[in-house]
């Protein structure tokens, strides 16, 4: 049993779908949800998250276990694939539920971003549109955010865009580990196309425009603060991506580039939390 519980954690990619969570739950402080609300937003991402990891995972077993990822438990025998399939249904099931206890308005949202996230692992994810999910996706989570406020106010236009162009470049920045092993298996998705250097400098530039909307987006003029935050988007990518190609030659793969990815993302947050001005 522990065996499989095990498993079930490690297919879930639970180093992603935590810094996701935690961001959700410190822009639901941002915005001023209460306790309850808060928890709630937590949880609805943490579930919607569980869901996408699981039924990445089921789907990519076979391609997986061709190009030998053992780090990946399905496709290295850690953790049957049926069970993660039922548990990414479960998964999936229950993260409208979860949404319906702020409101139907805000549910809906980000019952959208949820099945868009789905629709990158099958079929979108070996096509030119592939970046378009993770837009999507990543726009819905503030919106989800702020709609879930008592009211459901209208979440702002710079807000959802800085999301979009953040979700679109975790999307360049992820792949850029895989383009080998993706392409012995088929994938061709927009990174694939655009190759490790495209891949790169789109990642570099989606961040810096996401950094900057967050910046001169909320209304007041911008703060040394979040100058630095822009500083500090041009400059975490950067050493990310050397040090993930330095990884890669010794290792043959590297998280780096995406973990620069997620640290310009709670930079991000921790920059509206800082400065109270979200809505």
């Amino acid at each position: 049993m522990w065996r499989t519980v095990l498993g079930l954690v490690k297919a879930s990619h639970p180093e992603p779908g935590l810094a996701v969570t935690t961001v959700a739950g410190l822009l639901a402080v941002a915005v001023g949800h209460r306790p309850a609300g808060t928890v709630a937003v937590v949880l609805t991402v943490l579930s919607s998250q569980l869901a996408v990891g699981w039924t990445n995972d089921a789907v990519d077993a076979g391609r997986d276990a061709t190009v030998g990822r053992t780090d990946k438990p399905v496709a290295a025998g850690a953790v049957g694939r049926r069970t993660v399939v039922v548990a990414a249904v479960l998964a999936a099931l229950a993260t409208p539920l979860l949404a319906l206890t702020t409101n139907p308005v805000a549910a809906l949202c980000y019952t959208v971003g949820l099945v868009s996230a789905l629709l990158y692992d099958w079929p979108l994810k070996s096509t030119p549109v592939s970046v378009l999910p993770y837009a999507v996706s990543f726009g819905s989570l503030p919106a989800f955010v702020v709609l879930a406020l008592p009211g459901a106010p209208t979440p702002p236009l710079w807000l959802v865009v800085a999301a979009a162009c953040l979700g679109a470049g975790a999307h360049f920045a992820n792949v850029l580990p895989d383009l080998a092993d993706d392409a012995r298996t088929g994938v061709r998705g927009l990174p694939h196309r655009l190759g490790a250097t495209g891949s790169r400098l789109a990642a570099a530039g989606l961040l810096l425009a996401a950094t900057v909307a967050l910046v001169i987006g909320p209304p007041g003029p911008p703060s040394w603060v979040g100058w630095s935050a822009v500083a500090a988007a041009v400059a975490v990518p950067a050493v990310g991506w050397y040090a993930g190609r330095a990884a890669t030659r010794r290792d043959g793969r590297s998280a780096a580039a995406f973990r620069a990815v997620l640290v310009v993302a709670l930079i991000d947050v921790l920059l509206l939390v800082a400065s109270g001005r979200v809505v």
